[in-house]
């Protein structure tokens, strides 16, 4: 089959969400939970006013995700031990000749690379449950993957990165060579772009091992948004100057080089655990319009909705307060999948 994964700015037919539960990135006191629950349901409360959102819920959170959901927003139950949606659920695919299919690739989730804390295996199938109730053609895969491990530009390009695709505690056996045929089979890649890596929290206990869709996207063929540390005294100021470096000399599916736009990081460095990796990359683009991570910092979250506004033309862009989602390991794309809109 001809599959090829979409751009993210393709029509949507819906955004999938997963509601939190109890688990170690719930938090640990009364208020960190509720934290958690509430920025859950702001995110999907912002993405219901552009399309539609369906969420996967744990049975035992079905009565506070009733409580907290508005009416638009579809419940549908599922066992879950993990809530990061773009991760553990399926990557869908449309085939261009077959017109109205759609189908669904189910990576192998084994929790970030089987970190000791992680608990995934309930988590792990929910790819099959969701290809199920929209009726999508399974794509089995045999590639440890997570969603947010990847960004395409949907005319061939794939975006990832050679500390997650490559980890021995993922795929211990896997190549360059391995990773991208498998990746031109699901997803219909044909020119893969390698990072060496991700920004410095995303190497923590509780971080993916350098997630793409924290420091690099793209918004449209040819064109980078890049994830720019301007401060000296954070870490990532030198791993964004060497990453800029190398993709000004990558070239996308078509033999183009890319474009590439900073956005600059928020002001703040640090919080309690250190350095932060809060990122305006890790936004979810919806029908015509962007769901943007918000930091509190009215400047530096100002200036980011008017680079998102620039690269996404036409698209109302709203802001989220994405800290309660950072501190637990990610961002909006991380929580959020979007199922492409297929014609019949």
């Amino acid at each position: 089959m001809g599959w090829r994964m979409p751009s993210e700015t393709a029509r949507h037919e819906r955004t999938w969400m997963a509601f939190p539960r109890a688990g170690q990135t719930l938090g640990d006191t009364p208020a960190e939970q509720e934290e958690c629950y509430a920025a859950w349901t702001a995110t999907a409360h912002a993405v219901a006013e552009f399309e539609p959102v369906t969420m996967v819920v744990d049975p035992t959170e079905l009565s506070r995700a009733r409580r907290m959901l508005s009416s638009e927003v579809e419940i549908v139950e599922a066992p879950l031990d993990e809530f990061w949606m773009r991760d553990f659920g399926p990557t869908f695919v449309v085939d261009d000749d077959r017109p109205g299919i759609l189908g669904a690739v189910d990576w192998i989730f084994n929790g970030w690379g089987a970190p000791a804390w992680a608990e995934w295996r309930q988590s792990a199938e929910i790819g099959r449950f969701v290809a199920a109730e929209v009726g999508a053609e399974l794509i089995s895969s045999v590639l440890v993957n997570e969603g947010g491990g990847i960004h395409v530009d949907g005319e061939g390009t794939v975006l990832l990165t050679e500390t997650v695709q490559l980890d021995p505690r993922r795929n211990p056996f896997a190549d360059r060579a391995r990773v991208e045929a498998e990746l031109a089979r699901t997803i219909g890649s044909t020119r893969a772009v390698w990072l060496p890596r991700g920004l410095t929290r995303d190497y923590d206990d509780f971080g993916t091992n350098g997630h793409v869709d924290i420091v690099a996207t793209i918004p449209s063929p040819g064109r980078l948004l890049l994830h720019h540390q301007p401060d000296a005294a954070h870490p990532d100021f030198e791993v964004t100057r060497e990453l800029r470096a190398l993709l000004a000399n990558e070239v996308d599916a078509a033999g183009r080089r890319f474009e590439i736009i900073d956005v600059p990081a928020p002001a703040t460095l640090r919080d309690h655990e250190g350095f932060v990796d809060w990122s305006y990359i890790n936004h979810l683009v919806v029908n015509d319009g962007v769901i943007a991570c918000g930091f509190g910092e009215d400047e530096a979250d100002a200036a980011a909705r008017g680079i998102l506004s620039d690269a996404y033309p036409g698209r109302r862009v709203v802001t989220v307060d994405a800290r309660p989602i950072f501190a637990r390991g990610g961002g909006i794309h991380c929580i959020t999948q979007q199922q492409p809109a297929v014609s019949s």
